[in-house]
């Protein structure tokens, strides 16, 4: 589908570190202005680490957004220039404390396609090994391991809430052949 909507300018109305927000005045196919806002936020990787005894390792940090401690898959922001894969296996690396010799490439998703453009990919990584934790300088991750069965009940449950990873433990639950 080709895009039916004739932009006739776009302003920035805001630039920080790893968010822009901009202003697109549009025409709507009918004829009529209309003003779309667009958050642009840094693409991102999320990883699943998946171990021999099928246990999935996530992390519990607080998040300033929601005001609550997340449970997550280990996740990232690309560095400039940096791909996902990387950004995945560095992001495993400082928050988990493991790096994979397996890796599964499980697609991307679009957080909120109306008013977001913020890409994350996914990653299932195998075949683990345990290396020294690096976090950053205000990272406070609890880092955990449960069950796959068990995250996919917590994603059921809705304890598990975060976009990329309740779509990649439901992708990797669908895998391993669990309903």
């Amino acid at each position: 589908m080709t895009n039916p909507f004739r932009i006739t300018n776009s302003l920035e109305v805001y630039r920080g570190r790893v968010m822009r927000i901009r202003e697109d005045h549009v025409v709507l196919p009918k004829g009529s202005p209309a003003i779309f806002n667009v958050a642009e936020i840094r693409p991102g990787s999320t990883v699943l680490a998946l171990d021999e005894r099928q246990h999935v390792h996530l992390v519990r940090e607080y998040k300033w957004a929601v005001g609550r401690e997340s449970v997550e898959a280990i996740s990232g922001g690309l560095e400039e220039g940096e791909a996902p894969i990387d950004c995945a296996r560095r992001e495993l690396l400082e928050e988990g404390g493991l790096e994979a010799g397996d890796w599964t490439d499980m697609g991307k998703v679009d957080p909120f396609t109306s008013h977001v453009l913020s890409p994350n990919y996914m990653f299932l990584a195998r075949n683990l090994s345990t290396v020294p934790q690096a976090l950053e300088e205000g990272e406070v991750i609890h880092p955990f391991h449960t069950p796959l069965e068990n995250a996919l009940e917590m994603v059921m449950r809705g304890e598990i809430t975060h976009a990329a990873s309740v779509v990649l433990i439901l992708k990797t639950a669908r895998l391993a052949g669990l309903r």
